[in-house]
């Protein structure tokens, strides 16, 4: 009797081991690639020759990866439109763990305001406008450039986490004509281009927001939103200022049949920390959250842009 049930043990051991064996790591959900390759400080303005640091980005791809016609996220940081870079640990981590998926990743910087749109409204405005066209301008560049990275410009994503966030939800869902409105400046695009809507994959929305929810019937690009259910900076719904979070993203885009995924940290401030300090470093708990919000996107993008 004991015989047969160490021979049972064994044998379920055995066929466990190899049914975990046989289950291959899928491409664009999972680490498939075990190293990545970065390449620092290319810009991607229409001028060769410029070099402002507002127009740089680094380059991150799979070791090793011969394809063409890879898919791209271009990550864009927070820190309000006053700080931060493409060298935020946040942006670091995504470009790496998603190049190592087998996406090509870009994370760039943008203008930074001189004065204080953190705590003045119409300065948030304005910010927001100039980074996003820094954001539609990297667009077009590896929409021009795609052969040289070896992408397909019709999947290129525009992802970003706080301001990077609104980034990127502004420049997919609005249209410069209605951005420069709001914002109270002056259209720096002319003809029907004013009115178009840029072209893009898909929005990864990590803890942003939108200021127009009617911006959101200009396209139906898929889009997944992260939020810390507790965020205290960019609040999960409507409040006084005519900024619009995660849910209500949420809740709109499923009223207009958008492709969305969204998924709520419960217990969590701004950039899924417990408390959000952006003086302090980054504790090891919040980077396995913004892991698992890493994954939980890998997987909307597998079943949604990618199929």
């Amino acid at each position: 009797m004991v015989k047969q049930q160490l021979f049972l043990v064994a044998f379920l051991s055995i066929t466990f081991t190899a049914m975990a064996q046989s289950v291959k790591p899928v491409k664009f959900k999972d680490l498939v690639f075990d190293n990545i390759t970065k390449t620092k400080d290319l810009s991607y303005s229409d001028n060769s020759a410029n070099k402002e640091k507002s127009h740089l980005f680094d380059l991150y791809q799979p070791a090793g990866d011969s394809s063409t016609g890879r898919p791209m996220i271009i990550w864009m940081h927070g820190g309000g439109f006053k700080f931060g870079s493409k060298n935020a640990t946040g942006i670091e981590l995504w470009s790496e763990t998603f190049a190592k998926r087998g996406y090509v990743c870009a994370a760039i910087n943008y203008s930074l305001s001189k004065n204080n749109p953190i705590f003045h409204f119409d300065e948030l405005l304005k910010s927001t406008y100039y980074a996003v066209q820094d954001a539609r301008a990297a667009v077009t560049y590896f929409q021009k450039n795609y052969k040289l990275y070896n992408i397909d410009p019709d999947k290129i994503i525009l992802a970003g986490n706080s301001a990077g966030g609104m980034i990127a939800l502004q420049a997919a869902y609005s249209s410069n004509a209605e951005l420069s409105k709001l914002a109270g400046l002056p259209d720096t695009v002319t003809g029907a281009k004013s009115t178009q809507i840029l072209k893009v994959a898909g929005v990864i929305n990590y803890w942003g927001g939108i200021f127009d929810l009617n911006w959101l019937k200009n396209s139906h690009v898929p889009i997944v939103t992260i939020h810390g259910g507790s965020d205290g900076i960019v609040p999960l719904t409507h409040k006084d200022a005519p900024l619009y979070g995660s849910l209500s993203i949420h809740e709109r885009a499923d009223e207009l049949k958008i492709p969305n995924g969204f998924k709520i940290f419960d217990g969590y401030s701004h950039e899924l920390q417990k408390h959000f300090n952006p003086i302090f470093g980054v504790s090891g708990k919040t980077k396995e959250r913004w892991l698992q919000a890493g994954q939980y996107t890998a997987n909307f993008l597998y079943a949604t842009v990618l199929k």
